[in-house]
């Protein structure tokens, strides 16, 4: 109720404030296991990314936001939780795999940090693939175009699922890497258009 509310909320915001624009969201599952896999610009790019879904959106948050009295409850409310600052714990890494498995949807930033986009081939974290690849979720590249300055527009591009399924039958040691550098290859592509 909380969710929709807010989602609602933030729609008319970010259509009023950034113009906001949105494509290929029919790339998204109606079911199962999603990981919505984006690059990262600013601290609103959860909500940017997780608004025009129709699915709930759920994202790893800083472990100290959950220390402060009344947010805590708003942001578990909204889907976040909790990841240790300077790497994923045990403890997150079970919520993620679970939340998949049993069918959610999960926003993540392969990138692991904001990055603008004057930098070039940022190597991508191996979180997103290694959850993709223990979970079977389908992998949603999601390219978020723009700067949010106000007024001015900004869009959301929802590619097609990312075929990981040559890294799951040959494994390997450097499977996680190699599916992560596809995962990137497909968010680059997306912020072409």
């Amino acid at each position: 109720m909380i969710y929709r509310f807010c989602r609602s909320v933030l729609r008319v915001l970010y259509k009023l404030l950034y113009r906001l624009e949105v494509s290929g969201l029919e790339h998204i599952p109606k079911e199962g296991g999603v990981l919505l896999c984006s690059n990262h610009i600013t601290l609103l790019d959860p909500p940017t990314i997780g608004i025009m879904v129709e699915r709930k959106v759920h994202f790893m948050a800083k472990q100290e936001l959950f220390s402060i009295f009344g947010f805590s409850w708003l942001i578990r409310q909204l889907g976040a939780f909790p990841v240790k600052r300077g790497g994923v714990s045990k403890e997150s890494i079970k919520t993620a795999l679970n939340l998949l498995r049993n069918g959610h949807v999960i926003g993540i930033f392969p990138e692991g940090r904001r990055v603008k986009d004057a930098e070039a081939n940022v190597i991508g974290k191996k979180g997103a693939a290694t959850f993709a690849l223990r979970s079977d979720a389908a992998v949603i590249p999601v390219a978020i175009i723009g700067t949010y300055k106000l007024f001015r527009k900004m869009r959301v591009v929802y590619g097609p699922p990312v075929d990981l399924t040559e890294f799951k039958e040959n494994g390997g040691p450097d499977a996680a890497e190699r599916a992560t550098e596809k995962i990137m290859a497909s968010i680059a592509e997306l912020k072409k258009h």
